[in-house]
């Protein structure tokens, strides 16, 4: 089988979720680079015709095309690497993955507007984008104190899962536009987590906790 193709941009946050779970799972990926801003190439005809709305990352293996960063997460834990486990056959495992990965595209849409209104000057009102960011980041912290309480180290459970890699840069990348993580001493914690799984790769604008 021939390696995935992925089309992305270095400073989109849902294209690193694709970019570290492929290094997590030890996969190589042929990377097509779009350029997004100041180019808008994602708004091309040719990255149209492969998802709809111009939303980048796109995955390409053979004639199938992905788009939406959930989507192709889900497709590479389940027919990659299954052994791994970043997306368990436990029913109720999966359903809290399941659960989290929504939560990640809905809620934490504001987090990724606010860090490129912020950084790129697009249109929209940060504090607005701020404020709605850090009550999805809050829900967030209250989920993971409560793991912290139970010994649970991940967000789904024992063992990371492609709902830890999907929620992991929403909160990494939040100080681009000028939130404070010390006022997140849970999610600090379980980034610290994170950071420890096998193939971790970083971006720019992540911090180092350690």
């Amino acid at each position: 089988m021939s390696n995935p193709v992925l089309y992305n941009y270095d400073l989109d946050e849902n294209c690193y979720k694709v970019r570290l779970l492929l290094s997590c799972l030890g996969i190589e990926a042929e990377t097509i680079a779009v350029d997004v801003f100041p180019g808008n190439e994602h708004l091309s005809p040719a990255i149209r015709a492969m998802s709809p709305k111009g939303s980048l990352p796109v995955l390409k293996q053979g004639d199938l095309v992905l788009h939406e960063a959930e989507a192709i997460l889900a497709w590479l834990a389940r027919s990659q690497k299954p052994d791994k486990g970043f997306l368990p056959n436990d029913p109720d495992t999966f359903a809290h993955v399941m659960m989290w990965l929504a939560f990640s595209a809905r809620e934490l849409d504001v987090a990724v507007r606010a860090r490129v209104t912020a950084m790129m000057d697009a249109p929209g009102d940060i504090d607005a984008l701020r404020s709605g960011a850090r009550e999805a980041l809050r829900i967030m912290e209250d989920h993971m104190t409560r793991q912290h309480f139970d010994d649970v180290e991940y967000v789904a459970g024992a063992r990371a899962t492609i709902a830890d890699i999907a929620l992991f840069p929403s909160f990494a990348l939040s100080r681009d536009y000028n939130i404070d993580h010390d006022a997140f001493p849970a999610l600090r914690r379980w980034a610290r987590a994170v950071r420890r799984i096998d193939g971790f790769i970083t971006m720019p604008g992540i911090p180092d906790y350690h």
